[in-house]
């Protein structure tokens, strides 16, 4: 699920109570962000159909959707897989997993399952739900991880022997200007020092060169391939992006709230200028660049 969460927390923090943070942290913004559903489906509309082609997502498959946010993914699963498969649909926010729920219902997909559960412990999921999935898929939502490898291998654990993972995540800082030029501008206003890009937890923490194959493969995947992809965001105006970015962009809101008023609109009309440069004469169009990150569970694991 494509957003901008709070900060990671410490890791000092015990991961239950870390989770529980971002829990809550979803929640509170859950319905803000799944107003914004019909523009982030325009924008991962080519992406996501990518992703589910490349996790074998067909007629009488079982589906695992990881990080499902408000499940608009998942209503495409579910519609490809139709009344002989399964889908299970999995969040760590009860709040925006039941805006998925509700989602699903009313497009005549009630059998669809839900289940509340951390993409980094996916253990109890099994233990409930059974592992033996034709694919597993996580729509930008695994960079959200601080520990990614835990969630890979679960990812592992819950397909059957030559069952197909796919992911999307952010591709490079350099290839996401507008999200650089949000934290850096933002942190810079808050007089705050910059920060790696590659932060575990945050936006562009799996876009580091060659990190995503070295992840699955030591998860156990074979098979392993990552594709840049190009997603541009297009959108009427610049403002149109501050507005998303100011209901549903979380850290942002979270580094500068701390400032008086005035302050806040300085930074924003400071934000909005930069990122000015992306109008065209056919409107706005935020560079945007994602990783398809595909593998396969092999037949067989060596003991």
């Amino acid at each position: 699920m494509m957003a901008l969460p709070p900060q990671p927390a410490s890791t000092a923090e015990p991961a239950e109570d870390a989770g529980r943070h971002t829990a809550h942290a979803w929640d509170a913004a859950a319905e803000a962000w799944d107003r914004h559903a019909p523009m982030l489906n325009q924008w991962l509309h080519e992406a996501t159909h990518r992703m589910l082609d490349a996790a074998g997502v067909v007629p009488g498959a079982q589906v695992l959707d990881v990080a499902a946010g408000a499940g608009d993914q998942t209503l495409d699963i579910a519609r490809r897989v139709g009344a002989t498969g399964r889908v299970l649909a999995t969040d760590i926010s009860p709040g925006i997993l039941s805006l998925a729920r509700a989602k699903l219902q009313a497009a005549g997909f009630g059998a669809v399952q839900t289940q509340v559960a951390d993409a980094q412990l996916l253990a109890p999921v099994l233990r409930a739900q059974g592992a033996g999935f034709d694919a597993v898929v996580c729509r930008l939502g695994l960079m959200f991880c601080t520990a990614p490898q835990q969630a890979l291998v679960g990812a592992l654990q819950a397909l059957k022997p030559g069952g197909h993972f796919a992911a999307l995540v952010f591709a490079t800082p350099q290839a996401n200007p507008c999200i650089t030029t949000l934290m850096s501008t933002a942190r810079r206003h808050a007089g705050l020092a910059p920060a790696s890009p590659f932060e575990p937890g945050t936006l562009l923490s799996l876009g580091q060169p060659g990190l995503m194959a070295s992840l699955l493969a030591i998860a156990g995947f074979e098979q392993i391939q990552t594709v840049a992809l190009a997603a541009p965001m297009r959108l009427p105006s610049v403002q149109h992006y501050i507005h998303f970015v100011q209901t549903a962009g979380l850290p942002i809101r979270a580094i500068l709230q701390g400032l008086p008023p005035a302050a806040q609109a300085a930074a924003w009309h400071d934000i909005e200028q930069q990122l000015a440069r992306f109008n065209t004469g056919d409107g706005w169009v935020g560079a945007n660049e994602l990783l398809l990150c595909t593998a396969t569970r092999p037949l067989t694991i060596a003991r």
